[in-house]
């Protein structure tokens, strides 16, 4: 099996900092996109940024500019770097990897149990 676990949520004032890591685990011969995705109270799930395995970026508008994804395939880790926090950034944050696992000959999406993004004005 695979586990997704993310670190580094929690409750900064508006203006501030915060970054999240996100490790994956177990059975895994190759990861393909790496993104973060927030769903806020009430709202759908959305996306916020991916980075794939040829390290091109996308950024949903709303944070392009503030937020920087990253990665690191030897440790199978995606982080996402937030600055200039807004309260509209307030959501449990989700990271999402395309695996493919040792032996098995296609891709699987895997999630993060999410991490919560308090932004405080």
């Amino acid at each position: 099996q695979v586990q997704l676990v993310e670190s580094g949520g929690g409750l900064v004032q508006a203006g501030g900092s915060l970054r999240l890591s996100c490790a994956a685990s177990g059975s895994i011969r190759s990861i393909n996109a790496m993104g973060w995705y927030r769903q806020a109270p009430g709202k759908q799930r959305e996306l916020v940024a991916d980075i794939t395995s040829a390290f091109i970026v996308t950024y949903v508008d709303s944070v392009k500019g503030r937020f920087t994804i990253s990665r690191d395939n030897a440790r199978n880790m995606v982080y996402l770097q937030m600055d200039s926090l807004k309260p509209d950034d307030t959501a449990v944050y989700y990271c999402k990897m395309i695996v493919r696992r040792v032996g098995l000959g296609y891709w699987n999406d895997y999630w993060g149990q999410g991490t919560q993004v308090t932004v405080s004005s």
